[in-house]
């Protein structure tokens, strides 16, 4: 496969795609087949559907994702770390999954308006500053279909010490900013909450099903 180069980004870059796997076990405590189940079932994929994952580490939401939107629909995912799209991709081939990654950053989506049905952004955005969060969320209302959805779940406050707490102390978005950056972006959130695993939280908004009407059209 040929290298892709890192892209300039305002977020932090996570490098360590060898490590990623064995931290995403543990962080769920071995339970992160349960927490994909849990985020796909939020975003209520269906056969058709093209979904893509910001932020998709190693690929294997995404990979996973492949399996609910069959051969009529397309699973992408981006990364800003070429590491990470690496081992994604190669997870992918030797999954026979045809998810796709590309390296590419949050803030600039490489992609044209109203693209895909679902957007995934998992413990992607405690890692960039509020002006590149804010940045990310409009891009997402942009490449969403009118209708379409995004499933965003990340770190709360950490209501306790151990591991969990020493390995995101760096950093944490509360669901209600996550809401606020959505509705900013045009989006209208239909669920928040715990996901029920550790400090975990998600949004689910969904885009405008159609555009208003012009008042000035027609005049």
């Amino acid at each position: 496969m040929e290298e892709q180069t890192a892209p300039h980004t305002h977020g932090l870059v996570l490098n360590w795609a060898a490590r990623y796997d064995l931290l995403a076990w543990l962080l769920t405590h071995g339970r992160e087949r349960e927490l994909r189940e849990a985020i796909i079932r939020l975003a209520e994929l269906e056969t058709g559907h093209d979904v893509l994952d910001i932020g998709c580490g190693t690929g294997t939401l995404a990979i996973a994702a492949t399996h609910y939107v069959g051969t009529t629909g397309a699973v992408i995912g981006i990364d800003a770390s070429p590491a990470m799209i690496a081992r994604a991709s190669r997870k992918a081939k030797k999954a026979a999954a045809p998810a796709t990654f590309q390296v590419a950053v949050a803030e600039h989506l490489p992609f044209p308006e109203r693209r895909f049905d679902v957007v995934f952004s998992t413990l992607m955005l405690h890692h960039l500053p509020r002006k590149t969060r804010m940045e990310c969320a409009k891009e997402i209302g942009r490449v969403l279909k009118a209708g379409g959805r995004v499933v965003a779940v990340d770190f709360g406050r950490a209501k306790r010490r151990g591991l969990l707490a020493h390995f995101h102390r760096h950093g944490h978005v509360e669901v209600e900013e996550i809401a606020r950056l959505l509705v900013d972006a045009g989006l209208t959130p239909t669920r928040t909450g715990p996901l029920g695993m550790n400090d975990l939280n998600f949004v689910v908004a969904e885009a405008p099903r159609r555009e208003a009407p012009d008042p000035a059209a027609g005049t």
